[in-house]
C-alpha cells in the first residue's frame, strides 16, 4: 500500500502560475462570494503535491482537513469485508474530504493520486478561523457540500478525463495524425489543447506568454526540472478543457512523462497487427506503482473496407483495459463516437424485454436515426439483446430491419415440445436463428468484443440465483442466455453453470447503461404495457369452455386471457416490471410504445409492430422537440 502523504509535509510556497488555476476553482466552487472573501480562502491554504500512487487519505483515518484538486486526478476507494472496491474518480476542481473536517469522522474512504496531480488543503484551523470572522465563506461552503451530497448519485463513477495520452503499441500507427482528427472532434464539445515531443518542451508557454524558459530535462529523474516542467503544464492544461498528449513509439522519457500526466491512455493498435504487448507496455504500464493505474482504453484501428472485427479478445486477453473501442480509418462517424465517449457525451440506448414486442425497437432506432441521433452503446434484455446486437453491427436502420425480417421469418417459439421436461419449447428454432444470424452478420464464433458498438446483455445466473451482465465472450451464446425464459425455454450453460433469462431481475436494464463508461445520455425503450386489462369474468373458466372459445373470431370471445406460454412468460418478468419506476426515473429520453394489442407471441404482426414502434418514437421526438419552442416563447411573452 502506498504511503499516506501528510498536508504539513508537502506544503510549499504558492506556485504563481497554479495560483491563477486555484483562482478559477475556487470561483466555480464559491461563485456567489465577492472577491476578497476568496481571496480570504486563497491566503489560507497550503499547497502539495501527490506522485502517482501515493495516497492522500485512508479509509478510518482522523479528518485533518479538506481538499481541492487544482490539477490531476484521484481514484476512491472503498474497503468493504476485506475486499477494495473502486467508487469513482475525482478530477480537477473537485473538494474532498470536507465531510471529515465538519463532523470530525473518520475518513469514509481511501483516496489514492492515478497521476501526477497538485492540491490545496484547509485544515481545522484554517477552517475555524473562517468560521470565526468570514461566516458568510463557511456557510457558503456547506451549502455547496450539502448541495453535493443531494447530487451524489448523479455523479458519474468515471469522470470526464482532461489529459489523455496516446500511445501506440503496435507497428502502423500514425499517430499525430490520430490525435489531429481526434482533436478535431474533441473540439465540438470544448478547448482542445495538443501536445507531442516537439511542442511539450515548453508547455506553458501556450497557456501563458509570460513563462519562463523550462529546463532541458532529457533525464527525467532530474526533480527539479520535473517540478518545473509540471508547473507549465498544469497552467496548459488548465487553459483546456481537453489535452492530447501523442507519445512516442518508443518508451522514450516524453512517453514515461505523458503516461505520468495522463487521466486516461489510449492504447492505438492496428488490428491486423499481432496482438503483443510493444515495448511501452512493458517498460512503463506493466509495472506501474500500485492502486495508480490510469485507465487503459484499447482503440482498434481497422482498414476502411472491414465489414465486421474479429480475433479482440486476443488483444483484451494481454492487457488490463477498462474498455475498447473499434474504428475504421477515414470514418468520420467512428471518430465522432470516440470523441463522444472521452468527453462523456456518448449516447446509450437500452432496450427491455418483451417477446414479439420487441420488433418495435427497430421502430424506434430508425426514428432516432432520422432525427440525427447517434447511438454509441447498446443493451438489452432478451428480445431487446436480440435487437440490441443488431444495432451493435452499425447497419443502416433499413438494413437491421431487412435483418429482422430475415431472421424471424419463422415463429421462433413453435417447436413445442411433447414431454416438457425441463421447458415448454424446444429451443431448437431460436438456436437456428440466433446461429444463422451471428454468422451472417458478425461472423461464426463472433464474441461480444467483436461489435463495431459496444454491448451488453443481461442473464439470470439460476446457479447463483442472480443477474449477470455479459459484455464479453460468446455471442451467440450470450443472447441465447439473456432470451432462454425459464420454463418456457431450455437454460444455457455458461462456463459450468446455468444460465436463463435475464427479464427475471431486470428487464430494462437502465441502471447498467448509466454506469457505463462514456456515456452521458441515456435512451430507453420499454415494452411494458401502460393500461392494465381489467379482466370481466368472477371465476377462471374450464378448459372445454376455453378451447371453445377459442374457435370462434377473434371478436367475439368471451375469455380474453394469456395462454399458458404467456403466463408464463409474463410471470418470470414479475420482479423486474416492479422496477419500471426506478428505471424510467434513470433515462433521459423514455419511449414507451402502445403495443397493447400486440401479444408476446405475435411474430407475425411484423410490420405492424415496427411502425407502431416509428409512429410512437416520431411523437415524443416531437413533443420533445416542441417543448424548448413553447417554453421560449412564454418566456418572451412574460417579458
Amino acid at each position: 500500500m502506498p504511503n499516506t502523504v501528510s498536508a504539513n509535509a508537502m506544503t510549499e510556497p504558492r506556485p504563481p502560475r497554479q495560483d491563477d488555476l486555484l483562482l478559477q476553482h475556487l470561483r466555480a466552487f464559491l461563485g456567489t462570494l465577492e472577491a476578497p472573501l476568496i481571496d480570504a480562502v486563497r491566503d489560507r491554504v497550503h499547497w502539495l503535491r501527490l506522485a502517482g500512487g501515493q495516497t492522500l487519505m485512508r479509509q478510518g483515518d482522523p479528518g485533518e482537513a479538506l481538499y481541492l484538486l487544482v490539477s490531476g486526478r484521484l481514484r476512491v476507494y472503498i474497503e468493504e469485508d476485506g475486499a477494495r472496491r473502486v467508487v469513482r474518480e475525482i478530477s480537477r476542481g473537485e473538494v474532498v474530504g470536507e465531510m471529515s473536517l465538519i463532523t470530525e469522522a473518520p475518513r469514509s474512504a481511501t483516496l489514492v493520486a492515478i497521476r501526477d496531480s497538485v492540491l490545496v488543503s484547509l485544515d481545522k484551523e484554517a477552517f475555524a478561523q473562517l468560521q470565526a470572522h468570514q461566516p458568510q465563506v463557511t456557510l457558503a461552503l456547506t451549502r455547496k457540500i450539502i448541495e453535493r451530497w443531494r447530487t451524489e448519485h448523479a455523479i458519474p463513477a468515471l469522470g470526464r478525463p482532461v489529459t489523455m495520452a496516446l500511445l501506440p503499441v503496435s507497428g502502423g500507427v500514425d499517430a499525430a495524425a490520430f490525435a489531429k482528427s481526434l482533436a478535431a472532434e474533441l473540439a465540438r464539445h470544448g478547448r482542445v489543447g495538443l501536445l507531442d515531443a516537439a511542442s511539450g518542451e515548453r508547455p506553458g508557454a501556450a497557456a501563458d506568454a509570460t513563462a519562463a524558459p523550462e529546463a532541458n530535462d532529457d533525464d527525467d529523474d532530474d526533480e527539479v526540472a520535473q517540478r518545473r516542467w509540471a508547473i507549465g503544464f498544469n497552467a496548459f492544461e488548465g487553459a483546456h478543457d481537453y489535452v492530447l498528449l501523442v507519445a512516442d513509439d518508443a518508451p522514450t522519457a516524453w512517453t514515461r512523462r505523458c503516461l505520468r500526466h495522463a487521466d486516461e491512455i489510449l492504447l492505438l493498435a492496428d488490428a491486423k497487427a499481432p496482438p503483443v504487448l510493444h515495448a511501452s507496455e512493458t517498460a512503463l504500464l506493466v509495472d506501474r506503482p500500485q492502486l495508480a493505474e490510469a485507465a487503459e482504453i484499447l482503440v482498434l484501428l481497422h482498414d476502411a473496407g472491414t465489414a465486421m472485427p474479429s480475433g479482440t479478445s486476443r488483444w483484451l486477453a494481454r492487457r488490463p483495459v477498462v474498455d475498447h473501442v473499434h474504428l475504421r480509418r477515414g470514418h468520420a462517424a467512428d471518430m465522432a463516437r470516440l470523441a463522444r465517449i472521452q468527453s462523456r457525451h456518448a449516447v446509450g440506448l437500452v432496450l427491455a424485454g418483451g417477446g414479439a414486442r420487441g420488433l418495435a425497437h427497430l421502430g424506434v432506432y430508425r426514428a432516432l436515426r432520422e432525427r440525427g441521433i447517434e447511438v454509441d452503446y447498446v443493451g438489452g434484455t432478451s428480445i431487446g439483446a436480440i435487437m440490441a446486437a443488431f444495432i451493435a453491427t452499425d447497419e443502416t436502420p433499413q438494413r437491421l430491419e431487412a435483418m429482422a425480417r430475415a431472421a424471424f421469418a419463422r415463429n421462433p417459439t413453435a417447436d413445442y415440445t411433447l414431454v416438457p421436461l425441463i421447458s415448454l419449447i424446444k429451443g431448437r428454432r431460436l438456436r437456428g436463428l440466433v446461429a444463422r444470424s451471428v454468422a451472417e452478420h458478425v461472423g461464426a464464433g463472433a464474441a461480444i468484443e467483436d461489435l463495431w458498438k459496444r454491448f451488453y446483455c443481461i442473464a439470470t445466473n439460476y446457479s447463483r440465483a442472480g443477474e449477470v451482465v455479459l459484455q464479453r465472450g460468446d455471442l451467440q451464446r450470450s443472447l441465447m442466455a439473456s432470451i432462454a425464459i425459464p420454463g418456457a425455454l431450455p437454460p444455457i450453460v455458461i462456463d459450468g453453470e446455468l444460465h436463463c433469462d435475464g427479464g427475471t431481475f431486470n428487464n430494462f436494464p437502465v441502471d447498467v447503461m448509466r454506469g457505463a463508461r462514456g456515456v452521458g445520455r441515456v435512451i430507453g425503450v420499454d415494452l411494458q404495457a401502460g393500461k392494465r386489462r381489467r379482466i370481466e369474468i368472477d371465476e377462471m373458466p374450464s378448459g372445454w369452455a376455453m378451447l371453445f372459445d377459442r374457435l370462434r373470431p377473434r371478436k367475439s370471445r368471451r375469455y380474453h386471457l394469456p395462454g399458458p406460454v404467456s403466463l408464463l412468460i409474463n410471470s418470470t418478468i414479475l420482479y423486474s416490471l416492479s422496477r419500471q419506476r426506478q428505471a424510467r426515473a434513470l433515462t433521459d429520453l423514455y419511449f414507451n410504445p402502445p403495443l397493447e394489442r400486440v401479444g408476446m407471441l405475435d411474430w407475425k404482426r411484423f410490420d405492424a409492430t415496427v411502425r407502431q414502434g416509428y409512429e410512437h418514437a416520431i411523437e415524443v421526438l416531437d413533443a420533445q422537440a416542441a417543448a424548448p419552442a413553447a417554453a421560449s416563447t412564454s418566456a418572451s411573452t412574460s417579458n
